[in-house]
């Protein structure tokens, strides 16, 4: 027997026939989304045994290691204390002004974290802003920002929407028949709230939990800011001091930590379900008392502090921008041409990688369709400096007529971010009917012409969302465009990283201005995607 029946006889194998030429197309996406990663470990591998220990055991590596397990520990917990209060505080009381809190305390996230680090650093530095209004009262020191505290602070406040979101999301589809059970047992409020409520969206604060985790061990602009030794500031040092094993070799660890978060995360959550039907859900919010306009001053607080400190230092900044010009940091319409060009690229090649991904795991129950699904989830775990530095060791090493191209760009976002895609396409195609699919074939189209006529159109509008969010969060992506864009192509970051680089931070105005306005289109989406009382 060929290897060819060999392999059909094992796709058709069982009741869930498998369509050979979509397994096969899903399996070359899936391996080269994973191809990257697995280049980096031969890279690594390839380091002399003595030089690697040397290295993975200095001072220098221990410190670096310490710093990134810190910082990502104290943005996690901070983001859960956080966001855990304000998501109670917006779905499940009577909080005044509620619906207007629900929308301020998710605006942070569309603010990059290397704008708000530099706003902080202009704000509270020693010769800061702050300094400057607060000197004429008498007061002649304020708190500084910077290291690993202030790394904590930035990162937090614009990560913890990522919890805030998820636990918001349970709390309003949570049964709370439940609730009133427990107080019929003689329990108290904070009993149930510990013993029912709790429990139950405990899954959704740990997966809050890891995107603000993952997204503090792999941010590379506040560290880099605020001169904290972390893994992905130290990598990129390296890549420019042309270190290129010892980056190497911090990537794999910085992998390992990914690695042991995402066990850690698998191992916090549960299989509960979050949700009831809509007969266990009331309308009866938890009545605050007279702690129902002081409760205002958290989110009133977190918000204004989030958004309130950039926005006036970038105000300060426009106000100033005639000051010291130079011409070579000025901002280019070019520059949005080049993000927006690049970052529509992205968003239609993830959308076309992303749809046989989705439509097979929709539609198919099987090992296979798990692991290609699961695939998509490796690059957007990773670092992008970690991303980005693999692919600068293939291209520079094999291909150099690709290496620094627009192309390899593009496919690094793809592989950065094709999980959106795939899980905003996957969720429109098992909300299709099968039984519309049936019809179609009844009629005598053919699954391909059936999946044309039928699935498509009606899974259209989640394709597209999943590409306009790749479209949006391509546009913030610093590490890899920093490191894999072409000689002579700016974008919108790059220009930005210039400014905040040479402390002429009247340069980044504009286009950070611009920056956040293309962001705040996402939460535009999100609101207009949760329709109703419920939504934000």
């Amino acid at each position: 027997m060929t290897l060819r029946n060999r392999l059909r006889d094992h796709l058709t194998d069982g009741d869930d026939r498998l369509p050979i030429g979509l397994t096969l197309l899903c399996a070359a996406i899936a391996a080269t989304l994973v191809f990257p990663l697995a280049w980096l470990v031969i890279e690594a591998i390839a380091v002399d045994r003595g030089r690697a220990t040397d290295l993975l055991f200095s001072a220098g590596t221990a410190e670096v290691l310490v710093n990134s397990l810190l910082l990502m520990a104290g943005v996690t917990g901070l983001s859960v204390a956080i966001g855990v209060p304000l998501a109670y505080l917006t779905a499940r009381t009577d909080l005044p002004f509620r619906r207007f809190w629900s929308v301020a305390a998710a605006l942070p996230l569309v603010v990059p974290s290397y704008v708000g680090a530099f706003s902080f650093v202009s704000a509270f530095g020693p010769q800061g802003e702050f300094h400057e209004v607060l000197a004429p009262l008498g007061v002649q020191r304020v708190p500084e920002i910077g290291g690993l505290s202030g790394s904590i602070l930035v990162i937090t406040l614009y990560t913890y929407p990522y919890v805030y979101l998820t636990t918001r999301a349970a709390l309003l589809s949570f049964d709370t028949t439940l609730l009133e059970a427990a107080r019929t047992l003689n329990h108290g409020r904070l009993a149930a709230f510990r013993r029912v409520t709790l429990p139950t969206i405990r899954p959704a604060i740990a997966a809050g939990s890891l995107l603000a985790a993952l997204y503090a061990v792999s941010d590379f602009g506040t560290p880099s800011i605020m001169r904290l030794p972390v893994f992905t500031r130290q990598i990129y040092v390296e890549y420019n001091a042309f270190g290129r094993d010892y980056a190497a070799l911090l990537s794999l660890q910085l992998l390992v930590v990914v690695v042991l978060v995402l066990a850690l995360e698998w191992a916090v959550r549960s299989d509960r379900d979050t949700s009831g039907d809509d007969a266990g859900r009331t309308d009866d919010r938890v009545s605050l008392g007279w702690l129902r306009w002081p409760a205002t001053l958290l989110p009133a607080g977190v918000s204004a502090f989030a958004l309130l400190v950039p926005l006036w230092i970038l105000g300060l900044w426009l106000v100033r921008s005639e000051a010291g010009r130079r011409p070579s940091l000025a901002f280019e319409p070019i520059q949005v041409l080049n993000s927006v060009s690049v970052s529509a690229a992205a968003a239609v090649v993830a959308a076309l990688a992303a749809l046989p991904i989705a439509y097979f795991a929709a539609n198919h129950d099987s090992p296979l369709a798990v692991v290609f699904e699961r695939a998509t989830y490796v690059g957007f775990a990773v670092p992008g400096i970690v991303l980005a530095l693999a692919l600068v060791y293939f291209g520079s090493g094999y291909v150099p007529w690709l290496y620094q191209t627009l192309p390899l760009l593009v496919f690094a976002y793809v592989v950065r971010f094709l999980p959106q895609a795939v899980g905003s396409a996957r969720t429109s195609i098992l909300q299709v009917d099968p039984r519309l699919v049936e019809a179609g074939r009844t009629l005598g189209e053919s699954p391909t012409g059936a999946f044309k006529r039928v699935t498509f159109p009606l899974t259209r509008s989640g394709i597209v969302a999943g590409a306009a969010l790749v479209f949006l969060t391509t546009m913030k992506e610093l590490p890899v465009t920093l490191v894999l864009r072409p000689t002579g192509f700016d974008t919108i970051v790059t220009q930005i990283w210039r400014a905040q680089s040479t402390a002429l931070y009247q340069y980044a105005v504009v286009p950070t201005l611009i920056l956040l306005l293309i962001s705040g289109l996402s939460m535009v989406v999100l609101l207009t995607q949760e329709g109703g009382e419920e939504g934000l």
